[in-house]
C-alpha cells in the first residue's frame, strides 16, 4: 500500500528554528518538528514549509 505524502521536499533542506532562526541540515527520515534547537530548545520546522512561511509572515519576513 502507498504512502500518502503531504508534501514532496525531499530529503535534502534544512530545519530551522523559528525562535533564534539556527539552522541544521535535513536528516533523511527525521522529521524537523521533532528535531530541537540545539541553542534554544524550540521545536524547528522545515525551510520552506508551509509552517515555515507562516511563521515568517509574522514575522514580516515574507
Amino acid at each position: 500500500m502507498p504512502v500518502d505524502r503531504k508534501h514532496e521536499m525531499g530529503a535534502g533542506g534544512q530545519c530551522v528554528c523559528p525562535k533564534c532562526e539556527k539552522t541544521l541540515p535535513h536528516r533523511s527520515g527525521v522529521r524537523c518538528i521533532d528535531v530541537r534547537c540545539p541553542d534554544c530548545g524550540v521545536k524547528m520546522v522545515r525551510e520552506g514549509s508551509e509552517h515555515h512561511q507562516k511563521i515568517m509572515q509574522k514575522k514580516g519576513k515574507a
